[in-house]
């Protein structure tokens, strides 16, 4: 077994849609980012590539590359997935943080879940997603950006 950490963080501004589990929100603001900026796909994808030991998804898909502009950030979980298969590691469970003040994502967590699920090809049972604000503190509770925390179990394949 493997443990693996994951964190992201992106700018709210004006002009671009959130995306945060693959899941449109509506909000006035959306996250900067070259791809779509899903800060909970992206903190998911550096903790199952650090718990394989597999680097994390900088280098696997750099903002330098034109291909990713614009991706939708399952897409590229779903090429996570690929390679930790291929390095013999499957998915034991995943949990997720979303810290944001704004807006209230309660009502899209179960959405946010399936999609998670789907992508990596693991059941909605393993897959936990949570959110919560930081009472008006710092760059989240100001509402300047967004992040998320990843934390994720990997089992060999054998098992």
């Amino acid at each position: 077994m493997r443990i693996g950490h994951g964190y992201d963080v992106h700018r709210l501004v004006p002009g671009r849609k959130l995306i945060l589990g693959g899941v449109e929100i509506p909000h006035a603001l959306g996250l900067l980012g070259h791809s779509d900026a899903d800060v909970v796909t992206h903190a998911l994808m550096d903790a199952l590539l650090g718990a394989a030991a597999l680097g994390d998804i900088g280098q696997h898909f750099p903002d330098k590359d034109p291909s990713y502009a614009g991706i939708s950030s399952l897409v590229l979980l779903g090429k996570v997935m690929d390679l930790l298969h291929q390095a013999g590691w499957r998915v034991e469970n995943a949990d997720m943080t979303i810290l944001a003040q704004q807006p209230k994502l309660m009502p899209h967590i179960p959405r946010m879940r399936q999609n998670l699920s789907r992508a990596m090809g693991v059941p909605v049972s393993a897959i936990s997603v949570k959110a919560t604000t930081e009472e008006g503190l710092g760059f989240t509770g100001r509402e300047q950006g967004i992040a998320a925390h990843s934390v994720v179990l990997l089992e060999t394949l054998d098992k």
